[in-house]
């Protein structure tokens, strides 16, 4: 058995740094909390290389003497509290007293500050874990801590850091949330010089929500308010026309705390059933202020997790708040039906004629692989159809029955319902198949009476991989073509979420998706693939932002192909009338794509049934 050791206090200190100090995110938010802390009105953030080499706060706070200046660097040294019982009271943002100790043990720190009822400062320089020196200095009210060289005496926890970019990114989320959680400070971030994010800490939630989120979503969010003995709240909840693809957009802080509380997030959520896209979430920004005795901040490192003592009592009351005043939240969109019209007949696009842009040479933004589309020209769904397509479109009066078709086959438990491409062997021709009808606005059925078997193609999985392999091969021969938005899209974005397309902008323009930097929140999207035909460009272009996030993609030709694949969820969707040329044209491109039987996702695009073992349900064979 391996001889136990005593580890010794310089390897203690180390180790539970690392609990506390994950990343250079990790050390901006301990310093900024204690800014908080400190009664700040001011705090200004800056960062260089994702904040690997050097991180600064600055706050106008009411700094420290020398005696806490020295002290406040030990383990487990606070002013938050005295003992246990003080923690079910707690307010601040800290308590622990193990920040400034994990970051010294971390890197190298450099401290000045000054109270009010002094003169001068003081300056204070740690170098791996200990005070080299504290001398007098000039200085303004307030305390600046610098940062350097994160990680550099662990090697190994520094390898393990992402790209400056990625690490920036962190930073940016970090500085958001808390920036939301609070309004009443004025909170700066400037990365390299440049300045990316800026409250004006003016109190009014509204005003932070609008500056850190864009006008979009503080145009489309609903206030709804409660207030109780030891509980109230204020959120902002979006309407069921603003949504996104993951719960990064959902913030939710109690007493001031930004927190992430997955169950609340599910119970918010359940309020809006029916009323999103399947796999959409909600945008809400919820502060909720309750009686300290009620919660427990103490059960993680980074104290972003917290436990109500009553909270089924609490989301029921959240929820209930939201279920009254539903009438807020939906928002009825009243459609041109005559626009509604023309958008339903022309699922291929009409491409624009541009108008001359003095202030901005379009063509030197495009690559090589692209090919601007400038005539003012409709594609007739003929350019798109085969010759060779034998079979008449049925007539109304030829689709029967296909609701009781399709119902049974779902409820029959068939043996041999196969997705199509499990049949290695077998090629289908489309234009040789017999279209029987639609169901549910989603399922072409066709016949193959030469081989007694019905097909049903999902519409959208069908769409989504024509859309794909279009793309795909007019990527690898370097030709996509791009339709330029008659009118430029202005999107605002969220300060992480700028700096994510500041980061995949050369892939984005690489499939036709032609993007601008505008400002420090906000990009210009000037054109999308024609592939894709006329949907909302915003919304695409957020969903692949948000495919981005979610899996933290590294590798450029892994992010490339994810972003086709987000891209191709714009074809059509289920419940779409689609006309009969529509089905015509799709089942000959279908029929032209290199793997037709899966969509872009590994969804089967086509599933068969036999016959014999349809008449077997029926008792006809035996």
């Amino acid at each position: 058995m391996p001889k136990i050791n005593l580890l010794d206090d310089n390897t203690i200190r180390k180790i539970a740094a690392g609990e506390v100090i994950e990343r250079p995110s990790s050390i901006v938010k301990e310093l900024v909390e204690n800014s908080i802390d400190a009664n700040s009105s001011q705090i200004i953030i800056e960062i260089k290389d994702g904040g690997t080499t050097y991180i600064r706060v600055t706050d106008d706070g009411i700094g420290m003497e020398k005696e806490d200046i020295i002290l406040a660097f030990e383990r487990h040294s606070t002013s938050k509290l005295k003992n246990i019982e003080d923690l079910y009271k707690i307010v601040s943002m800290g308590f622990r007293g193990e920040a400034l100790s994990s970051i010294v043990s971390v890197s190298n720190v450099e401290i000045i500050s000054r109270t009010k009822e002094n003169s001068v400062g003081n300056k204070a320089v740690f170098e791996d874990g200990k005070l080299k020196f504290i001398e007098p200095i000039g200085a303004n009210v307030g305390t600046t801590i610098i940062v350097k060289d994160v990680f550099s005496n662990i090697p190994v926890r520094k390898k393990f850091l992402k790209t400056n970019s990625t690490e920036e990114r962190y930073v940016a989320d970090i500085v958001t949330k808390i920036a939301l959680g609070n309004p009443s400070i004025s909170i700066k971030l400037i990365r390299d010089g440049k300045l990316a994010l800026n409250t004006n800490g003016s109190s009014e939630e509204t005003n932070v929500i609008y500056q850190l989120l864009g006008k979009d979503i503080a145009k489309g969010i609903n206030l709804i308010e409660f207030e109780d003995d030891d509980l109230s709240f204020k959120g902002y909840f979006s309407n069921n026309n603003i949504y996104r693809s993951n719960r990064n957009s959902q913030y939710l802080f109690v007493n001031n705390r930004y927190v992430y509380d997955y169950k609340l997030a599910k119970v918010i959520e359940e309020q809006y059933s029916s009323m999103l896209p399947i796999n959409k979430h909600p945008i809400f920004i919820l502060y909720i202020n309750i009686n300290p005795a009620l919660i427990d901040v103490n059960i993680h490192p980074t104290k972003q997790e917290i436990k109500f003592i009553e909270e089924n009592k609490i989301y029921s009351i959240i929820a209930n708040q939201i279920k009254k005043n539903i009438n807020k939240i939906v928002n009825i969109p009243s459609p041109n039906l005559e626009e509604k019209e023309k958008k339903q007949t022309e699922k291929y696009p009409y491409i624009w004629e541009l108008q001359n842009n003095n202030d901005y040479n379009f063509d030197s933004n495009i690559t090589k692989n692209q090919q601007v589309i400038r005539e003012g020209k409709s594609f007739d769904f003929e350019d798109y159809t085969s010759t060779d397509f034998k079979d008449v479109l049925y007539q109304d009066n030829d689709i029967v029955n296909e609701t009781i078709i399709v119902d049974f086959i779902e409820n029959s438990n068939i043996g041999e319902k196969d997705d199509v491409s499990s049949d290695n062997n077998t090629l289908i021709n489309f234009n040789r198949l017999k279209l029987i009808g639609i169901a549910f606005s989603t399922y072409i059925i066709l016949e193959n009476y030469e081989s007694d078997t019905i097909f049903i193609i999902d519409q959208h999985a069908a769409h989504e991989r024509v859309m794909y392999e279009k793309l795909m091969k007019e990527f690898h021969t370097e030709s996509i073509v791009v339709q330029q938005l008659l009118t430029p899209q202005i999107i605002d974005l969220s300060p992480p979420d700028y700096l994510n397309v500041k980061d995949n902008i050369e892939i984005f323009n690489q499939i036709g998706f032609l993007i601008e930097l505008f400002d420090d929140k906000s990009i210009i999207l000037r054109g999308i693939p024609l592939v894709f035909g006329k949907p909302d460009g915003e919304k695409l272009f957020l969903d692949i932002l948000d495919s981005l996030e979610d899996n933290n993609v590294g590798i450029y030709s892994t992010k490339l192909e994810k972003i086709m694949k987000i891209a191709c969820t714009s074809a059509v969707k289920a419940g779409d009338n689609l006309k009969q040329m529509e089905i015509q044209s799709l089942l000959t491109q279908l029929n032209e794509c290199d793997n037709p039987y899966t969509c872009p996702h590994g969804r089967p695009t086509i599933i068969k049934f036999n016959r014999k073992d349809i008449e077997k349900k029926f008792l006809r064979i035996i």
